[in-house]
């Protein structure tokens, strides 16, 4: 049985969609693969901002639920 032929929306080759393909189905599998820029370098400080944001959040919503109202 042959694999359905598909064109890439960014480089427009044709490829063979194959089950099991990483990435988009509209892709071929050289334009599916992550770019190494996007795996580099400010991930740690995205992270620990992350982790005070959700601290903060944490708080406030401790605050409104268990907040006496006199």
């Amino acid at each position: 049985m042959a694999f359905p032929i598909k064109t890439c929306v960014v480089c427009g080759e044709e490829f063979e969609l194959r089950p099991g393909k990483p990435g988009f189905a509209n892709r071929c599998p050289s334009c599916s693969e992550p770019e190494a820029s996007e795996d580099s370098g400010g991930n740690f400080r995205d992270q620990a901002a992350g982790k005070e944001q959700n601290a903060a959040r944490r708080n406030a919503m401790r605050d409104m639920l268990y907040r006496k109202d006199s």
